[in-house]
């Protein structure tokens, strides 16, 4: 049986009286993408850290493609990735950002052709010759992912790899990932969107507090979500509302607690679990009212991570409190402190 690229046990972390990471267990197979997600201060920035080799766990046992990671810093080959954002030179051109960093790291030989590639593959080959201080954050996150995949890592761990991309660049990241995925490389990622999460990963865990309340596939934490929130949009509101009323297993919202309403008189909001809200279609098909629209008001995915940490809706793009945060330095710095 082979071993799977991130296997950790009761890993503990703190700083301080401040508890990062509290028996934390994360088991990711090679060649899937695995989901990272939680709060504000759930302790993802540390987990990350620690797989990168940024950070040592004060308790409990990490295997990282298939070698034990001991108490120093430092991980196997094969590992890539970034932490907070990638590490990169704003004086520097895309292209030659990725040669030197293949140089620090003894690479220095390898072929142009291959920073051609990995640019051509997250889309930066028509600004390969730009400096990076008129960079977007998207174009950095890309450049970032070019770095690790120059590597040909078999563990790519990513940092809210999605963040400030525009749907094209968020689309072109996607196909990189599945890719990489499919040729056996395993993914770990952190990210707040759950749309991200639906359409890359195989497997979430959800910490909370620096412990794991969830983890496993995708499909099972849509099924912890509960009753959910349905907007319905017919032919005809006031019947529609009176049916609704009247189904078993459903209540109604009304416009205080349903911003989705948006003042249309056909939209109504209902709460229940899906056969409910099977018996309410045909129950209206049955009154001669036509459904125009239904859908989840909140993603399942996103209401069962509501569910589950019991938290508003974080916010896109931010990430833990600076008291859960190791003081990780960047890959430049690695790599110059690599080469000495």
């Amino acid at each position: 049986m082979t071993s799977p690229a991130v296997r950790a046990r009761g890993i503990t972390k703190s700083f301080g009286e401040v508890i990062a990471l509290g028996g934390v267990d994360l088991d990711v197979p090679a060649g899937q993408v695995h989901g990272l997600v939680g709060p504000n201060g759930a302790g993802k920035t540390t987990l990350l850290g620690l797989l990168l080799g940024l950070a040592v766990a004060d308790e409990g046992s990490l295997e990282i493609l298939g070698a034990a990671v001991g108490g120093v810093l430092g991980v196997p080959d094969g590992v890539a990735g970034f932490v907070d954002g990638p590490g990169l030179y704003p004086g520097l051109t895309a292209r030659q950002n990725l040669a030197a960093l293949l140089s620090l790291r003894g690479d220095g030989k390898r072929r142009a052709s291959e920073v051609d590639d990995a640019l051509h593959q997250v889309g930066l080959t028509d600004v390969a010759d730009d400096r990076l201080h008129g960079f977007s954050l998207g174009m950095r996150q890309r450049l970032g992912l070019a770095a690790a995949l120059l590597t040909e890592p078999r563990l790519l761990v990513l940092d809210e790899p999605a963040n400030g991309l525009d749907p094209a660049g968020k689309r072109q990241v996607h196909r990189v990932l599945t890719d990489v995925a499919a040729n056996g490389t395993a993914v770990v990622l952190s990210s707040h969107r759950m749309d991200d999460l639906a359409a890359l990963c195989h497997e979430v865990t959800i910490l909370n507090l620096g412990r794991v309340v969830f983890s496993g596939p995708t499909s099972k934490l849509a099924t912890e979500s509960g009753d959910l929130a349905y907007r319905v949009v017919t032919s005809d509101g006031e019947t529609a509302r009176r049916v609704a009323g009247e189904t078993p297993g459903l209540r109604l919202d009304g416009p205080g607690r349903a911003p989705a309403l948006r003042n249309d008189p056909h939209a109504l909001v209902v709460r229940g679990a899906v056969p409910a809200v099977d018996d309410l279609v045909f129950r209206l098909v049955g009154a001669g009212v036509a459904v125009r629209e239904l859908g989840p008001v909140v993603p399942p995915l996103e209401a069962a991570f509501l569910a589950l940490t019991g938290t508003d809706e974080p916010e896109p793009g931010t990430d833990d409190q600076p008291e859960d945060r190791v003081d990780l330095p960047s890959a430049p710095q690695l790599a110059e402190e690599a080469a000495r």
